[in-house]
């Protein structure tokens, strides 16, 4: 009779991990109490053998010893009486009493002496390992029962036979000569009193074990794939991050494909959830069988799981590196991609991807989850039906962001915002007509950082209106105190970008009203600047709002003008004063004078657009305006003012102040 530990597993067919003859695992079903002797479980009874009074003879342990004859000899005169019969059974009958219980007892059970070696055994255990009684006799107990197949366990079943531990439970997966296998429950405890040796006792917890088996499968399965579950999902992905999973063999790699289906929901919402639930388990074939192929000639395939929904995901242990995640990731979408035939009716879906594969040591079951989630919705980004690998330095950006996101609040109550500006100038003069507004933010641990880093999340989650407010104030007070220090100069006026959100979410006409209340600054030094579409999509509210500020004296400015919807009959009915040209247009003249033919196309449409904006009343700025010839070219069709590094960088605001009096 042979047999192996029981490891923290159950049953093979649960998760792929089978406890084989050779596999020792003892540990976590091994009990050893440092005291007390618990009854023997017999079954759904329990049978407690009084041990104190056992007696088994001193000559030999035999328990088929017959006991000693009776004395016949007379007592003497000076012999006292023999004490009264109390009912309490004599030395006599006490062996007899003992054998019938240790015979009829429905639990296997052998007496083991203090070398180990099997004094006697009871009906049920010849029976349970199939042997026969006197073969049982003499053998050495810890072979019956594999107690010596590890080292932790054979060392608490000395212990006790040295009578220096009270108790040893464990369970064991023996072989019967037949040829099938059972699950006992061995318990080792000392006899009691002075006699030597111990009491070995066998459960057979075969019809346990199977049951737990089959109720853990349920447990760990999903029912209408039948594939593993996100709790199975995870164990075995646990498992394979353990450092004794990958250093002694395999290739230190780990690779998992994270998938959903494409636009499942609408499945659901027409069809039915049935149709939904036999689209999941057809699904569930094909990753199998894509999992399977490419799993041949490895040592293991794929683990395929659903992990909920129409989530899947595809764990690869001991990789060979993003290649062979890549090919399974191909056969997946060719796989999932094929039209689906559902009892007569065809449909077919798609599905996004997202691929992470890396070195197993450091990585966490969380950290790769997060990174598969992360991918897939790269995926789904980018266009769905395709998959998309881990990229850590477009992670390191989101993080990044999500990391701003989150600090953007508590830094504009830090003051951590400044404002630099950058010149307006003449173009026909050259001399300082104004300046824009520009938020700079001086992050703790990213340093300086362009508005380009932060006003998406600002008006993302709201916090645009706040930041909105500050800039407005600061800039207004800004331009108040140059026109106080330099009274002998024209006054410069200061334009503030301001987000649509501003408009909608905010009293934008009060705002600005108090705040040049406070600051003491004229209405006609203030321009505020919208995006095209913000400005040529408005209607209701924000039209409303324009045109009380228009009518407050403030100029309205319509930023990147050309690149977005071009409604020019809309423009005429907005109450704008100022069209700033996209770079785009500018970049197009720096070419003249250096040899290269400059496009004609560009100085046409900027020319038509800049006289159509004078035929409206407007006045027009060029932006990115960055060499001498660019700007004789601006000038030699109308434009009115620039903005760009040939006049200035945004700079601080006594930088400006130092322009105020010189042309640029």
């Amino acid at each position: 009779m042979s047999g192996t530990s029981e490891g923290p597993t159950a049953a093979a067919d649960l998760d792929g991990s089978a406890v084989t003859e050779s596999n020792v695992r003892t540990s976590p079903g091994c009990e050893t109490p440092s005291s007390g002797i618990a009854p023997l479980s017999l079954g759904t009874a329990s049978l407690s053998l009084d041990t104190e009074s056992l007696s088994l003879g001193t000559a030999t342990p035999s328990l088929d010893t017959a006991p000693p004859p009776p004395d016949t000899r007379a007592p003497s005169p000076d012999t006292a009486p023999p004490p009264p019969d109390t009912g309490a059974p004599s030395p006599a009958t006490e062996a007899p009493s003992y054998r019938s219980v240790f015979t009829a007892a429905p639990l296997a059970m052998a007496v083991v002496d203090r070398e180990g070696l099997v004094v006697g055994a009871n009906d049920m255990l010849v029976t349970l390992l199939g042997t026969g009684s006197e073969s049982l006799t003499g053998r050495v107990a810890a072979d019956l029962v594999d107690l010596g197949s590890d080292a932790r366990t054979w060392h608490a079943y000395r212990e006790v036979l040295r009578g220096r531990q009270a108790k040893l439970r464990c369970t064991r997966r023996l072989k019967h000569p037949d040829g099938h296998s059972l699950w006992v429950q061995v318990t080792v405890a000392p006899l009691g009193g002075d006699e030597p040796g111990v009491l070995l006792s066998v459960a057979d917890i075969s019809a346990r074990r199977e049951l737990q088996a089959r109720l853990r499968h349920l447990q760990m399965h999903d029912p209408v794939t039948r594939l593993p579950n996100r709790t199975l999902f995870f164990e075995r992905l646990s498992a394979a991050l353990e450092a004794e999973s990958y250093e002694q063999s395999g290739t230190g790699r780990i690779g998992l494909c994270y998938l959903d289906l494409d636009g499942f929901k609408a499945v659901n919402d027409t069809l039915g959830h049935r149709v939904g639930d036999r689209l999941l388990a057809a699904v569930a074939e094909r990753l199998t069988r894509c999992a399977d192929e490419a799993g041949y000639g490895r040592a293991t395939a794929p683990l395929v799981a659903r992990l909920g929904g129409d989530e899947f995901a595809l764990l690869v242990e001991d990789s060979t590196g993003t290649e062979q995640l890549a090919d399974l990731a191909e056969a997946v979408l060719e796989a999932v991609q094929a039209p689906f035939d559902l009892s007569g009716q065809r449909m077919s879906v798609s599905a996004s991807i997202g691929v992470v594969e890396r070195q197993a040591a450091g990585t966490s079951a969380t950290g790769l989850m997060q990174a598969a989630d992360t991918t897939l919705y790269w995926a789904k980004a980018d266009g769905k039906a395709r998959w998309t690998l881990f990229d850590p330095e477009r992670n390191a950006h989101r993080m990044t962001r999500q990391a701003l996101a989150s600090t953007l609040r508590p830094a504009i109550e830090r003051d951590e915002f400044v404002l630099e500006y950058q010149p307006l100038v003449s173009m026909e003069n050259g001399r300082l007509r104004g300046v824009e507004a520009l938020v700079r933010w001086k992050h703790p641990q990213f340093g300086m950082l362009t508005p380009n880093r932060f006003i998406g999340l600002a008006e993302e989650d709201g916090s645009i209106v706040q930041l909105g407010r500050w800039v407005l104030a600061t800039a207004c007070r800004q331009a108040r105190r140059w026109q106080l220090d330099h009274p002998d100069e024209p006054p410069i006026f200061v334009s503030v970008n301001v987000a649509v959100r501003q408009v909608w979410d905010s009293d934008l006409v009060a705002d600005v009203a108090r705040i040049l209340a406070e600051t003491g600054l004229e209405p006609r030094l203030l321009q505020l600047e919208l995006t095209e579409s913000a400005v040529m999509g408005s209607a209701g509210r924000p039209l409303q709002a324009l045109q009380a500020l228009s009518d407050m004296g403030v100029g309205i400015a319509i930023d990147d003008f050309g690149t977005g919807y071009s409604n020019l009959a809309y423009l005429s009915r907005l109450p704008v004063s100022v069209l700033k040209l996209d770079g785009s247009f500018v970049r197009g003249f720096q070419y003249e004078g250096e040899g290269v033919p400059p496009n004609p196309a560009d100085e046409v449409v900027v020319e038509a657009m800049i006289q159509l904006a004078h035929r409206l009343g407007l006045t027009v700025t060029a932006e990115c305006v960055e060499t001498s010839a660019q700007a004789s070219r601006l000038r030699r069709i109308g434009c009115d003012t620039g903005q760009g590094w040939l006049y200035s960088r945004p700079v601080p605001p006594d930088r400006i102040s130092g322009l105020l009096d010189v042309r640029v």
